[in-house]
């Protein structure tokens, strides 16, 4: 016979809607364990899961389960997880919001074999679990005993449920809130780090720099020409060094706030085609062409020189050795004003899609780079400290083209 609620029951399920309240458990999983371990004491279950819904893998996942025989049995045989497309009356709760009390399971057609003569459950109740009328999965409570549970259970399971979500909420919470704070540690270590490296290889560099210009001046003087262009090559290594030393520092400051620019009107035309004609090596290779005759910005110079220097440095690297890199400017209407435009189109394999959701972020990187991965990051941050945007359009087999977009204002022309 059903067993009837007495007063000591209600306060007993009274005590443990509070206690739920009470978990402080930083992690999920533990959380939901203390959430179902209270539920299943105050029904007396053999087992109460706390699913949530994975998408992933379209499956409802015990992310708590009680500490009891049954809870183990039911990770030894693969029962904590329920795949929405095998069906079963938790799956139905959850896809409908409908409650269900059952003390006869394994007379019942829909539900899964693995509930029934795996686990030997017979009375099972199920609410869905989440806050403020968001799924986000089922509670469920069960045992092996026929007929144990009443309607009012099922009002406590169903009240749990809402709470147990609560718990969840918070506990999501706190993970994510520890994740970022040590995300942040870690980053706060690393440029430390990364700052003391790049002053420290600064400070051993210009020494060197100081015995390469003593080399090449004695060079000069004995007529040394195989000295003299050996010399120029180390000399172009160590600019080389010094340019990344400098990307690496700039980075940092970047994230720290400490980065600045001294904005003032810049000829964009001009700019574009003095930093294509400094890359000597490879000046044959960059075509710049523009749309309009005149094109000024109010910009700082130097930092949108390193900027289009790093676009252009990764378009050569990707395009073949044949090919041109095109930089086509034009100058742009939009609501907000006019703006000018720098595309550098490359003919290289182009980005592939796993790439392009980090392609601007710090150190990353493709799997065949052999640089830092701090190039295009500096670039979009140097552009958005200008207020202006970097963007990249890509296909397979077709290159891609990273388009610089700044606004023309405040310029006198």
């Amino acid at each position: 016979m059903p067993y009837q609620p007495t007063s000591e029951t209600s306060d007993r399920f009274l005590s443990t809607l509070e206690q739920l309240l009470a978990i402080r458990a930083s992690e999920l999983d533990e959380a939901l364990d203390q959430a179902a371990d209270l539920v299943a004491c105050a029904l007396g279950a053999d087992k109460v899961d706390a699913f949530l819904y994975e998408p992933s893998s379209e499956s409802l996942v015990a992310g708590g389960t009680s500490r009891t025989p049954m809870g183990r049995k039911q990770h030894a045989i693969g029962m904590d997880r329920l795949p929405l497309a095998n069906g079963g009356r938790a799956v139905e709760v959850f896809q409908t919001g409908r409650s269900r009390l059952t003390g006869r399971a394994d007379q019942d057609p829909h539900e899964l074999l693995g509930i029934t003569e795996g686990l030997g459950i017979r009375s099972l109740m199920c609410a869905r679990l989440g806050v403020d009328s968001e799924a986000r999965g089922v509670l469920a409570a069960a045992s092996t005993t026929p007929d144990l549970w009443t309607e009012d259970d099922l009002h406590f399971v169903e009240a749990a449920a809402r709470w147990v979500g609560m718990v969840a909420v918070r506990a999501e919470l706190v993970e994510r809130l520890a994740e970022q704070a040590e995300e942040q540690g870690r980053r706060a270590a690393a440029d430390e780090l990364i700052a003391i490296l790049a002053h420290d290889l600064r400070n051993h560099i210009a020494p060197i720099r100081g015995r390469l210009q003593l080399m090449q001046r004695w060079a000069t003087r004995q007529g040394q020409e195989t000295v003299l262009r050996h010399v120029e090559e180390v000399g172009k290594g160590i600019d080389r060094l010094g340019n990344l030393i400098s990307d690496l520092l700039d980075s940092t400051r970047l994230e720290r706030g400490l980065f600045t620019l001294d904005p003032r009107p810049t000829d964009l035309i001009t700019l574009t085609r003095e930093v294509g004609a400094a890359m000597e090596t490879t000046a044959d290779r960059i075509e710049v062409t523009s749309s309009v005759s005149e094109l000024t910005a109010l910009a700082d110079p130097d930092r949108l020189r390193q900027a289009l220097e790093n676009v252009l440095v990764n378009a050569l690297k990707f395009s073949p050795d044949s090919a041109a890199v095109t930089v086509q400017l034009n100058q742009e209407s939009r609501a907000d004003g006019a703006w000018a435009l720098i595309a550098v189109t490359d003919r290289g394999p182009g980005i592939p899609q796993e790439l392009r959701r980090r392609l601007f972020d710090r150190f990353a990187t493709g799997p065949d780079s052999q640089g830092l991965g701090l190039g295009l990051y500096l670039a979009r941050r140097v552009v958005d400290s200008h207020g202006g945007t970097l963007t990249v359009e890509s296909s397979a087999n077709s290159g891609a083209t990273f388009t610089f977009a700044l606004p023309i204002c405040g310029v006198s022309t």
